[in-house]
C-alpha cells in the first residue's frame, strides 16, 4: 500500500476504535461534516437551501443524512446508504443482579450476535444516558465506561465435558449475564452503575440510559504484510466509513444531481423504528430539500424516478474452511474485490438495471467486482437495500467488502477490498455521465 492508503486504512482503524454504537458513530460524523463546512439542519426548523451548498441531518442522533445540492435545479439522487448498528447485548432497564456473592448486570441480545464469541472477553459499556446533574438540570451525554472491565466467563471444560464434541448451547436469560464485581464492594444501597456513571459525568441521580456492551480489544492488521483487518464492528462501519470517505473526497457541486448519503441505524433488528430504514426520514428529508429549492410534489416523484442507490454493507467472503457453504459458481475470496450481491426472493434489491452504474464504474476505473448469491438449499439474508427500494421506489443494487467471522465480536476483513469499495464509491458520486438505458 502507498502512505494515500495507509493513511485511508489507519484512518478506518480509528473510525472502528473510537464509535463503539451508533450514537458515537452520528456524533462523529457529523462533526467530520462540520469540519468539512457542510450545514447541520435541524428536523423541527424551516430549511433554507443554497444550491452549490452542503447540509445534514440528524434522525434521533443515531441515523443521518448529508447532501450536497447541485449548481443547479436536481433531476437526481446518487445516494450511498448504509447502517450504524451492529450485533451485541444492551443493558436491561433494571439490570443488576445480585447472587452467590457477585454482581452481575442483566442483557438483552440486540440483533443476532455470534454469542460464543463475546464470552471470555474484556468488556465494555457504552451508549447514552439522560440524568440530573449536580445543578438538578435534565442532561444528555454519550459515555464510554471502560475503567472497570466487564466479562462473560465460560463455564470450565470440567463441569462440560463434552463442550468440544457437541458444541456449546447457551441459554440467553441465564448463561449471558455480565459478571461486574464482588458484592461485598458494593453495599445494596448503592447502584453500581450509577457509581460507574459518576467517575465519568456530572451524574447526580439517573433517569435512563441505552447501554450497550462492546469489546475492549482494539483493531489491529494481522496476516502477512498485514493483508487483513480485524475489529468488533466492521459490519456495517467500515462501509460507513467508506460512504464517508467518498462523499468528503472533493465534496464538490455536480450540475445537476443531488449527492447524498443516509446511514440508518437499527438495521440488526429490522429497521421498524423511527430511526430505521422502514421510517420516513429519507424520504421526508429528499421532500424537504426540494421545497426548499421551490420544486414542488411532482418534481419530486420525478426526481424519485431517475434516482439511484448504492446499499453498501458486508458481505459473505468463502470461508477457507467451509467451501461447501457457498454456491460453487459463486465463491467471492477476501481481497479479490467488491461484491456485488444478488438473490431472486429479492433479499437483496441488486438486478441487472440497478447494477448498471456500479459494473460501468467498476470497469472504468478497474476495481475488480465479485458475485455472491447463496445456495439454494441456505437461507440468505438481507440488509437495508431492499427495504430503502420498496420506501423510496429507487432502483437500488445491493455491494460490500468481503467478510469473515460475521455478527462474531471479532470480524475480519481485506484491507485492499476496503480501498477498492472507497475508489467506487467516489467513482460513483463523480461520474460524468450517468448510465442510462431507454424506458
Amino acid at each position: 500500500m502507498n502512505d494515500s492508503q495507509n493513511s485511508l486504512i489507519k484512518d478506518l482503524m480509528s473510525f472502528l476504535d473510537g464509535n463503539p454504537t451508533a450514537w458515537h458513530a452520528v456524533a462523529s460524523i457529523a462533526e467530520k461534516l462540520r469540519d468539512a463546512s457542510f450545514t447541520e439542519l435541524s428536523p423541527s426548523r424551516s430549511w433554507h437551501l443554497e444550491a452549490g451548498k452542503a447540509y445534514f441531518v440528524r434522525q434521533h442522533h443515531s441515523s443521518l443524512c448529508a447532501f450536497i445540492l447541485p449548481s443547479a435545479m436536481p433531476s437526481r439522487v446518487r445516494l450511498l446508504a448504509s447502517h450504524t448498528d451492529s450485533p451485541s447485548f444492551k443493558l436491561k432497564p433494571q439490570p443488576e443482579i445480585r447472587k452467590h456473592q457477585s454482581i452481575l448486570l442483566g442483557v438483552e441480545v440486540y440483533g443476532s450476535p455470534l454469542l460464543t464469541s463475546w464470552l471470555n472477553r474484556d468488556l465494555g459499556l457504552a451508549g447514552r444516558v439522560i440524568y440530573y446533574d449536580s445543578q438538578h438540570r435534565l442532561q444528555e451525554s454519550l459515555v464510554r465506561l471502560d475503567k472497570h472491565p466487564l466479562t462473560i466467563p465460560q463455564l470450565a471444560i470440567h463441569l462440560d465435558r463434552e463442550v468440544n464434541e457437541k458444541g456449546l448451547l447457551l441459554n440467553k436469560q441465564e448463561h449471558l449475564n455480565v459478571l461486574a464485581g464482588l458484592e461485598k464492594d458494593f453495599p445494596k444501597d448503592r447502584s453500581y452503575l450509577e457509581a460507574l456513571l459518576r467517575e465519568e459525568i456530572d451524574c447526580e441521580q439517573l433517569i435512563n440510559f441505552d447501554l450497550l456492551l462492546f469489546p475492549l480489544e482494539k483493531t489491529r492488521l494481522i496476516g502477512y504484510q498485514q493483508a487483513f483487518l480485524a475489529s468488533y464492528r466492521i459490519d456495517s462501519l467500515s462501509s460507513v466509513h467508506a460512504i464517508l470517505n467518498a462523499f468528503l473526497y472533493q465534496p464538490s457541486p455536480l450540475e445537476e444531481d443531488i449527492q447524498m448519503m443516509i446511514i440508518w441505524d437499527n438495521e440488526e433488528v429490522g429497521s421498524g423504528t423511527a430511526q430505521g430504514a422502514e421510517s420516513p426520514f429519507f424520504n421526508q428529508t429528499l421532500e424537504r430539500l426540494l421545497l426548499a429549492r421551490n420544486l414542488g410534489r411532482e418534481d419530486y416523484f420525478k426526481i424519485l424516478s431517475r434516482s439511484h442507490c448504492v446499499s453498501v454493507d458486508l458481505a459473505h467472503a468463502l470461508h477457507p474452511n467451509y467451501a461447501e457453504r457457498h454456491d460453487a459458481q459463486h465463491q467471492p475470496m477476501l481481497g479479490q474485490g467488491v461484491i456485488l450481491k444478488s438473490n431472486a426472493q429479492q433479499r437483496y434489491a441488486s438486478d441487472a438495471r440497478s447494477s448498471l452504474p456500479l459494473q460501468i464504474a467498476a470497469d472504468t476505473n478497474r476495481i475488480p467486482l465479485q458475485r455472491f448469491v447463496s445456495r439454494n438449499d441456505m437461507p440468505c439474508g438481507t440488509t437495508i437495500g431492499p427495504i430503502q427500494a420498496s420506501i423510496s421506489g429507487i432502483s437500488t443494487v445491493d455491494i460490500g467488502s468481503g467478510q469473515l467471522s460475521m455478527h462474531a465480536s471479532r470480524e475480519l476483513i481485506a484491507c485492499q477490498d476496503h480501498l477498492w469499495l472507497c475508489q467506487l464509491l467516489q467513482s460513483l458520486l463523480k461520474m460524468k455521465d450517468w448510465p442510462e438505458l431507454n424506458s
